[in-house]
């Protein structure tokens, strides 16, 4: 496939940060949003939480293929439904504007009998950012998602790890998954203004200038 222009945010396991991350990346970079699944719809819509925290317009949120109400993995939550997910149903919106798109889960995560959400980040044919959590166990997460990612010839291209400053993992992880790893600190009100807050320390860092925007 050739380079698309944008970014998939998948994370080592549910409720790490992603849409935190997204949401930082869609001010950084002028982006737009996309979730392509959302499951848990009765609990949560995380299309409207990127537009409470970043206030971008409603055209530059892209509606949901499939929006599935069971808090459960995607394909559960469509069988619940009677709804087959299909993989080559995906298809990038059409935007002048980078695109940030948001996975459901974690990598290995099901979207139906076959494929995976791995498959779905391969088929985007996106770069990719992998959001860990800062705690216990995030070190044999991380380096798994790592490797499952690079056994597909896929290109991570950051890791950050959301939560409570935790150096010694952070370091573990660069060490061991021979990458580098940004710690983002842990915030707890989330809203517009402490997006803009994370959002500057990724810029000042200059984390944001380290993330490519094609996949080559």
């Amino acid at each position: 496939m050739c380079a698309s222009h944008g970014l998939f945010v998948t994370g080592t396991d549910t409720n790490v940060g992603k849409t935190v991350v997204a949401a930082c990346l869609v001010m950084a970079f002028a982006a737009d949003y996309w979730k392509p699944i959302q499951s848990g719809r009765v609990f949560s819509d995380d299309s409207a939480t990127i537009k409470n925290l970043t206030g971008v317009s409603s055209d530059r949120v892209h509606p949901s293929l499939y929006c599935l109400q069971a808090p459960l993995a995607p394909h559960e939550a469509a069988r619940l439904e009677g709804i087959q997910i299909v993989l080559d149903s995906f298809r990038l919106p059409r935007s002048e504007r980078p695109i940030v798109v948001e996975g459901a889960g974690g990598v290995l995560v099901p979207l139906n009998e076959k494929h995976l959400i791995i498959d779905l980040i391969e088929h985007l044919s996106l770069s990719i950012v992998l959001v860990a959590r800062s705690g216990l166990g995030t070190i044999n997460h991380t380096l798994l998602s790592l490797a499952a990612l690079r056994d597909r010839g896929l290109s991570v291209s950051a890791v950050i790890m959301n939560g409570p400053a935790n150096p010694a993992n952070r370091i573990a992880l660069e060490k061991y998954g021979r990458i580098t790893v940004n710690e983002l600190p842990w915030v707890y009100h989330l809203d517009a203004i402490s997006i803009t807050s994370l959002m500057s320390i990724m810029t000042s860092k200059k984390w944001i200038s380290s993330i490519n925007l094609t996949n080559e």
